[in-house]
């Protein structure tokens, strides 16, 4: 008998615009019932993936990193790029940042929400929330994001954006 060979099958997502990295390896990680450090085995990229997914990018990902990873998630290594920050705008990696309005149009962490040097949402024209104004608590990492909402009070991500001041 001929031995076959089993291709190995994982859903595949479209990343959303201007979405972060962290965010995308959650949403691709959850379904396909991976940790961070299983996707950095099959990419062959190790342990490095649950340091992006809490955006700790120095060193940035590299070339050969990106091309390793889009293998394995269905995404051009080019579009993965466009989720990290561009060459030159500094991180904030903590706290994390959300704009309730944006959450509550469409529940995604953009990765323009981390540059230092932005404080407000430039669709909505407010002030970008660190912590949830219900409870306090700081938001969990975007790549845990799985409800929209704070982990501890179950406040929406949407719901938020009434406390959020205008800019």
């Amino acid at each position: 008998m001929a031995e076959v060979e089993i291709q190995p099958w994982l859903f595949e997502l479209e990343p959303l615009p201007g979405e972060s990295l962290s965010h995308f390896l959650g949403r691709f990680r959850r379904p396909n019932h991976l940790t961070p450090s299983s996707l950095g085995q099959l990419a062959g990229v190790g342990a490095v993936v649950a340091r992006w997914e809490r955006f700790h990018l120095n060193p940035p990902p590299s070339q050969k990193d990106l091309e390793a990873l889009a293998k394995v998630v269905g995404v051009s290594a080019e579009r993965l790029a466009q989720m990290l920050p561009p060459k030159g705008v500094g991180m904030k990696c903590d706290p994390i940042r959300l704009c309730g309005a944006c959450c509550g149009e469409n529940p995604y962490h953009r990765i323009e929400w981390q540059f230092k040097s932005v404080w407000k949402c430039v669709s909505h024209q407010l002030k970008l929330l660190s912590k949830c104004p219900n409870c306090e608590a700081p938001f969990k990492m975007p790549a845990q994001w799985e409800d929209g909402c704070c982990h501890r009070c179950s406040m929406t991500f949407a719901e938020m954006a009434k406390y959020q001041k205008s800019c």
